[in-house]
């Protein structure tokens, strides 16, 4: 297994147990279900290739979508957290943590296009 792909799954659990203590196994399950952004390789020929940088190649890695990404992370962020009593995610948390988990996502992506 590559460093890359355990940092997919590294990164997520070290931000969740930080940023999101009371939660974090939530927050972990989210951000890390947002590796299924990767079924967007399935569109390449061919699928994997190592030297190719995803950022801009792939639909789903592109600037546009990172730009929903952003919306996904700081919306709630800017309407309010709607925290709730219980230990449960609101669905507002959901979508800022889909848009982190999809961030975090893009930017270690981004570190491969660097070498």
């Amino acid at each position: 297994m590559s460093i890359h792909i355990v940092l997919h799954i590294l990164v997520p659990v070290i931000v969740a147990h930080l940023f999101y203590k009371e939660q974090w196994r939530q927050a972990v399950l989210i951000m890390i279900l947002t590796m299924l952004v990767d079924l967007d390789h399935l569109l390449a020929n061919p699928i994997y290739d190592p030297g190719r940088c995803s950022i801009g190649f792939h639909p789903l890695h592109t600037i546009p979508a990172i730009g929903i990404y952003i919306l996904l992370f700081a919306l709630p962020l800017i309407t309010g957290s709607g925290k709730g009593k219980d230990k449960t995610l609101p669905a507002k948390n959901m979508l800022h943590l889909m848009g982190l988990g999809l961030l975090i996502h893009m930017a270690l992506d981004g570190i491969d296009c660097l070498f």
